[in-house]
């Protein structure tokens, strides 16, 4: 991914582009193998954390390093390729974020994931859209950019949790009256996925139940789920 997004986008925009690897938990010399990486290239910096703190406090680490005009985010896989992602910065104006998605007519998506990963998808969607109204497709998708200042903004409000965070994000943009674009993208399946299905399924349905209780009237009972099915769950840090 570094091969394909650095000179990809120092070539487009030199010293004013960042690029920021969080490496969380990692065992297998991440780190050390970014950290070379970042001698040649001043643009790269590196944030380790050793202690396994998720998903949602890994981004929150890289947003608050990040100084530019757009944030964003996407996974570190390489399956959305640099165009895919300069794609985002071309079409964001005065939008407070642009998310790519996998599941709008347009979209390029090889090869097709499995169809147990499709269904759960499709699942997890209806289930965002019943919970919080958000009438997105494709919430999971690892490409969003988001305006600098409308982030900033709503940080402080983020509750993290591991399968929530981006729906959190979301939310939290749409609860802050900023306008919210979709578009379909070019995304490409890398082979090599170590996602339990099942598992990762029931995980996002108790994250997404625990995360509509953060915002609603009975936020306390929040407390009673974090000592009973909350200890099986990993959320990361909370705010």
């Amino acid at each position: 991914m570094l091969d394909a997004y650095l000179p990809y986008f120092t070539g487009r925009y030199g010293g004013e582009v960042e690029l920021i690897v969080v490496v969380n938990g990692s065992t297998d010399g991440t780190a050390v193998f970014v950290r070379d990486y970042a001698k040649r290239h001043s643009q790269l910096k590196v944030i380790e954390e050793a202690k396994l703190i998720g998903k949602g406090a890994s981004l929150m680490k890289g947003f608050e390093e990040a100084t530019g005009t757009f944030i964003g985010f996407a996974d570190a896989d390489g399956a959305t390729p640099p165009a895919a992602f300069q794609d985002l910065v071309d079409r964001i104006g005065d939008a407070g974020v642009i998310i790519a998605s996998r599941w709008l007519e347009g979209a390029v998506v090889s090869p097709q994931q499995p169809l147990k990963r499709r269904i759960a998808s499709r699942l997890f969607n209806g289930l965002v859209r019943a919970l919080f109204r958000l009438k997105i497709s494709d919430t999971q998708c690892g490409a969003k950019l988001m305006s600098g200042k409308a982030l900033k903004q709503i940080m402080p409000s983020l509750g993290l949790t591991r399968w929530a965070f981006d729906v959190d994000v979301l939310f939290q943009f749409r609860r802050a009256g900023f306008r919210i674009v979709e578009v379909p993208t070019e995304w490409h399946d890398v082979k090599g996925s170590k996602l339990k299905v099942v598992r990762a399924s029931l995980e996002m349905f108790l994250a997404m139940v625990r995360l509509r209780l953060i915002y609603s009237p009975f936020r306390s009972v929040v407390t009673i789920y974090n000592m009973t099915m909350g200890r099986f769950m990993h959320y990361g840090e909370e705010s």
